[in-house]
């Protein structure tokens, strides 16, 4: 098993120099586990923020030969609990097969107080 730590230069750059976006669990037949770390993106209102985070979730998952179909598991949280539907509904357009397993949280505060969304995942990379 390897591991290793990185922050892909084809993916939006982390907001901070102190902590990793990916971290990649590589097992001795090619198979990988990718821990995302939590993404927040710019924007108004919680769909655009949300649309920001997928988009920036694809391009880290891509730089590592996956994509959104291999996330097993999901982590969100929302300042609002009640505009989870809003959430969902930009999550839906880009989690399109089988859902992975799932939590959400409403947290008084993320990262950045315009934050609205904060999303993690981990995912599966079958060998190639």
């Amino acid at each position: 098993m390897q591991i290793s730590l990185d922050n892909p230069v084809s993916a939006p750059q982390p907001l901070s120099p102190y902590y990793s976006q990916v971290a990649r669990i590589e097992h001795a037949d090619g198979s990988a586990l990718l821990f995302v770390s939590g993404q927040i993106a710019e924007g108004a209102t919680l769909t655009e923020q949300t649309r920001g985070v997928f988009e920036t979730l694809t391009a880290l998952l891509k730089a590592h030969g996956a994509g959104l179909a291999d996330v097993v598991n999901i982590r969100t949280y929302l300042t609002d609990i009640s505009k989870l539907d809003e959430y969902g509904a930009v999550r839906r357009e880009f989690l399109t097969g089988t859902p992975p397993t799932s939590m959400t949280f409403e947290a008084a505060r993320l990262f950045r107080p315009e934050a609205l969304v904060e999303v993690e995942v981990v995912a599966a990379v079958p060998a190639r």
